[in-house]
């Protein structure tokens, strides 16, 4: 069950081929919600009216794009991993989220004895240095010198989309939906 699926319990079929369309970005046409109609037996004021119900429901936080950063320059990117105490790493992950050059920030599971980090931020820049003065003036801005921290830089760029929450064999257009 996608997520998706499990918050829309009505979903129609044309909603959830709209879903897996929208996957894969807005159509780089005139009219894009036009096109995505066409693709989902909608008529675009459909297609309009859903995507603003989804937003409303929480369903859509926001629309954007994927910038392919690697072709335009942006190539020093560096995963900071953070040792936090589980009692202040909400707190922290919301400062860190504020600060301009952290492109992504998040929680994860640590993995004792081997792996003591539970925060995780992305910091993208032209250089290295750059990359390293923007993690030196967050520290100092935040006050996390006593937060034990690695710089992880990425070596090589293997794959970059947006999120997919439907399923491959959702995306093959089907009369009637499948049960979850």
């Amino acid at each position: 069950m996608s997520l998706l699926q499990s918050n829309t319990v009505s979903e129609t079929h044309a909603e959830h081929r709209l879903r897996a369309l929208l996957e894969s970005g807005l159509p780089l046409t005139a009219r894009p919600w036009q096109t995505l109609a066409e693709g989902c037996g909608m008529r675009e004021s459909e297609v309009m009216a859903c995507v603003q119900r989804w937003q409303a429901e929480g369903l859509i936080k926001r629309m954007g794009l994927v910038v392919r950063h690697h072709a335009l320059g942006v190539c020093a990117n560096a995963m900071v991993v953070w040792d936090v105490p589980d009692d202040a790493v909400g707190e922290l992950g919301r400062r860190l989220a504020t600060e301009p050059a952290v492109t992504l920030c998040y929680r994860r599971p640590r993995r004792l004895p081997d792996w003591p980090y539970n925060l995780f931020c992305m910091i993208h820049g032209t250089r290295r240095d750059r990359v390293l003065a923007a993690l030196d003036e967050i520290v100092e801005r935040q006050a996390l010198q006593a937060i034990p921290h690695r710089v992880l830089f990425s070596l090589k760029a293997y794959k970059q989309r947006g999120g997919r929450y439907t399923r491959e064999d959702d995306s093959h257009d089907r009369r009637t939906p499948q049960p979850a």
